[in-house]
Formats: structure tokens, C-alpha cells, sequence
């Protein structure tokens, strides 16, 4: 008797493996994974966003605007003078967040006079243009920067709450949670903040 090739054959047959579906499938994964990685690494450094309150920073950030702030920089460097910085006053986690440029480092002297700007002893070098202050406050004295902390104040002098008041004073570099970079909003503002 003949065997047929018909009908159920209860032999094993070796199945392809098609290894370019299995390539595919990697490279899909792989590509996946380091766009999550991407995502996650741009939001955890530089995705940090934060909306401008009040008009202490004008004409360089408006109210309302919406920034992206680098966190990252500064656990690798230290603010220098005419950074813009967001910090929080006195630590205090429960405040909105502030935004104001750096005028005086750890170890100097600002003083305020004549409505001018005086950082260990020598006129402050803006690369903003400002009014002339109204009132110093408590930079009419002459003020020390100590240690890992740092003098702000606003582009807006004559409307900013910045170093010069007692609320909020020298600010002290662990309050510090970034630096501004991005204008994201409104449209007509998107770019990029030195």
C-alpha cells in the first residue's frame, strides 16, 4: 500500500523563523525605548515649566508668559552675574516661582546710590537696559553677598520685590531651582532667553 500525501500528517515540521520580522521588532522596541528615555530626559532637565507673575521682569518676560526652565545647569555650575534665575523665596515651596537676574555673587559688595547699581565698589555693567532706581531699601547700605548666596533683582526695578526687600533678601543658591531659557508663550514671543 501507498501512503497518501493527503490528509493529517502527524509528522513535525520545522517552522521558518522570519528573522526579518524579528529585526524589525527590535529595532521598533529599541527606538520606543530611547524616545521614552529622550522624553523623560528633556522634561526631568530642561522641561520644566513655569508662568511669569507680574510685570517685575519686563520688557525681557512679561506677565503671563509661559518659560521652560533648565534645572540641570545649575547642579553643575554656579549662577554668574546677569543670569536670569527662578527661585523660590525663602525655600518656601507653597510660593509661585521668581524670576530675576543675578547682580551680585558669593564674596561681593552691591550697593545701591543714585539710582545706580554698585557691585564691589565699581558701577554694575547691565546687559539689560533699566531705569535709574527709585528706591535701594535696603541696598542703600552697603550689602554682602555671603556664601552660596546671591543678590537678584528684576529688569523692572521700579516694580520688582527682588534682594532689596527683607522678605525676601539674599538668595541663597539651594533656592535656586533653575534657569530660564525658553519663551514657549504666547506664540509671538517664542525664543530663546540669555
Amino acid at each position: 500500500m501507498k501512503r497518501g500525501t493527503s490528509g493529517l500528517s502527524f509528522y513535525n515540521r520545522k517552522k521558518k523563523i522570519n528573522t526579518g520580522l524579528l529585526r524589525e521588532i527590535a529595532i521598533w522596541t529599541s527606538e520606543i525605548i530611547l524616545t521614552i528615555a529622550a522624553v523623560i530626559i528633556l522634561v526631568s532637565f530642561f522641561g520644566f515649566r513655569v508662568s511669569v507673575v507680574g510685570p517685575s521682569m519686563s520688557p525681557t518676560l512679561e506677565n503671563g508668559e509661559k518659560i521652560l526652565v533648565n534645572r540641570f545647569i545649575y547642579k553643575l555650575f554656579d549662577p554668574k552675574q546677569n543670569d536670569l534665575v527662578v527661585f523660590l523665596p525663602n525655600g518656601n515651596e507653597k510660593s509661585h516661582y521668581y524670576i530675576k537676574r543675578v547682580i551680585g555673587v558669593p564674596g561681593d559688595t552691591v550697593q545701591i546710590k543714585d539710582g545706580a547699581v554698585y557691585v564691589n565698589g565699581e558701577a554694575f555693567v547691565e546687559e539689560v537696559n533699566v531705569s535709574a532706581i527709585e528706591n535701594a531699601l535696603l541696598a542703600e547700605e552697603e550689602i554682602t553677598v555671603g556664601e552660596d548666596e546671591y543678590f537678584l533683582l528684576g529688569d523692572n526695578r521700579n516694580n520688582s520685590e527682588d534682594s532689596r526687600y527683607a522678605s525676601i533678601g539674599n538668595v541663597k543658591k539651594e533656592h535656586i531651582v533653575g534657569k530660564p531659557w525658553l519663551i514657549i508663550s504666547p506664540f509671538d514671543r517664542v525664543g530663546f532667553l540669555k
